[in-house]
This record gives C-alpha cells, structure tokens and sequence, in this order.
C-alpha cells in the first residue's frame, strides 16, 4: 500500500431500520486508533458482509451495484436493512478525505455487531491502491472444485452460495493451493462440472461473438461490473448472456477474463495447462468500461 494516510469512517447509523439508528450517521475517525471491539462478531466469527469499490480518478466504480449487492448479502445473512444513502454518504466522504491517488481501494464492512447486542458494526476503509499491472496483464489460473453443485442456492440456501460474507477462509486457502500449483488466481467449478466464478471475480468468456458468464443463479455473486462490461460489448454488436459453461468450453474459448471493479478485467493466459488466446486492445476497453474511463 502507499504511505499516503488511509481514511476510515465508522458508520453507526447504517440500519435502515429506525430503533437501529444511531446520530451522526457516520463519522470520520483515526485509522490509527482502535475502533472495534474484540467480541464484535466480525472478529470471532466473520458473521457479516463486505464490499470492495474501485475508485478510479477520484470516482467510484459502479457503488450503486456495489451498494445492492452489499444489500442482497446482507438480507441472505438476516442481518438488518441497510441504508443505502447513508452508505453511498459515508464512501463519498472516505473519498474526499483521502489524498488524491490515480487508484483507490474502499473497503465498505457490515458485521452482525457485539455479540449479545442487536447493533450492526459498520465502517468504510479508503487506502490507495497497489499495482495490479501483473494481474491485468494477465493470470495463470487453477480450476478447483469448490465443492457444492449449481443447484445449491435452491436446494440449500444455508450455505450462502452467493453472499460475500466476511467468511473468506475456504477463498483464501483457494489462492493458497493456486500458488502451490504454480498459478496465480482460482477458478472455482461445481461439483456438477461448470466454471463458476474466481474468490475475487468474476468470470467472462468470449466464444465468437458471444460474451458469457456464469449465472446468478449458480450460486455466483453477481458481478458489479458486467453491467459496464455487456454494456460496452452489445454497444460493439456483440451478444452477452448468462450461460452455464464447463471446464472445456472455458478452455475451449477465444479469450477469458476474470473482473473485478478493482484489478478490473485480467485476461487469462492459461487455465492448468491449457493456453488461452489474449486480445491485448479488447482487455483495454474492457477495463477502460470497468473503471469508467470510456
């Protein structure tokens, strides 16, 4: 990270619920200073939800996606409905407190609270940006099985299929085997054969004409940046759609790129040993839609 001094807001009123709301609704604080209790269930158990915005040139990439898919976790993990305004408030706020930076990372954090208390915890953390130049120029990429099939969502929604939850220890020990396997990022694949999506991203595939990627309904997390992206490829003439997708036809394509509204759209350059085509310019535009430099 840069030695430029990150932001962080802590956001009491984020309850949309009334006999939640606390006053200020959010509040800049020392980022140095301790904010969260070690019973806060955030900590003890990873009970909560989380985003990532890429800011880019000072303007957030996609927050209000962000900001519904932060909501749909939420309500998949019963926690309380979120105030959106005051959330969309206190990243601006982040935003215009940290030093101007070409790329910033906000990290926007909702936990079920103190344990034995009804409060969510909630803050924004705002720090620049490392360099994703590796990553964009592109990931070698290990298919592993995440273990539970397509169907999940309907037949067992407990597992949370679908929720960004604080809960990221299986993703982070998904990287860990990656790079034991010499590559740089997961694709994870259901039990019933089909690509699904990376711990952080989300997969696009390119086969002739058509832009594809994985259905919500798969037990993916939606994609906050696919609306610029199929925007960007129909507006080219392109078709895009939601399709389920094996291994081999993920292979099989002509190019594939895992996004992310921060590293923004890396192409992958093999998948195990397979080599996969890459279109330097596309992944340009690609990420240039991402970023909402257009």
């Amino acid at each position: 990270m840069s030695s430029r001094p990150a932001v962080l807001v802590m956001i009491p009123g984020v309850a949309a619920d009334p006999e939640l709301k606390a006053r200020p609704a959010f509040r800049l604080v020392d980022e140095g200073a301790p904010q969260l209790r070690v019973t806060d269930l955030a900590a003890t158990r990873g009970d909560g939800v989380f985003e990532t915005v890429g800011v880019f040139d000072s303007r957030p990439a996609n927050l209000t996606p962000h900001l519904e898919r932060l909501q749909r976790s939420a309500r998949m993990l019963d926690l309380p409905a979120l105030d959106l305004d005051v959330l969309a408030q206190a990243v601006d706020a982040a935003v215009t407190a940290h030093l101007p930076v070409p790329e910033l990372l906000v990290k926007i954090v909702v936990s079920r609270g103190v344990e034995g208390q009804s409060r969510p915890t909630a803050w924004v953390f705002a720090d620049a940006a490392p360099s994703y130049a590796a990553a964009r120029a592109g990931l070698r990429v290990a298919a592993l099985d995440r273990g539970i099939p397509t169907t999940a969502p309907q037949t067992s929604p407990w597992l949370l299929a679908g929720a960004k939850s604080l809960s990221y220890a299986i993703n982070m020990a998904g990287l860990r085997e990656a790079a034991r396997r010499g590559a740089d990022e997961v694709l994870f694949v259901s039990s019933d054969g089909y690509a699904l999506e990376g711990p952080t991203s989300t997969l696009l595939v390119k086969s002739g004409n058509r832009f594809l990627t994985t259905p919500v309904d798969a037990g993916v997390l939606p994609g906050t940046s696919l609306g610029s992206v199929f925007e960007l490829v129909r507006g080219e003439g392109a078709e895009a759609a939601e399709e389920l997708m094996t291994l081999a036809q993920v292979a099989e394509a002509d190019g594939a790129w895992l996004l992310s509204s921060v590293r923004l759209a890396c192409p992958i350059t093999h998948l195990d040993d397979v080599e996969l085509p890459v279109d330097r310019a596309l992944t340009d535009r690609l990420s240039a839609a991402i970023a909402g430099r257009k």
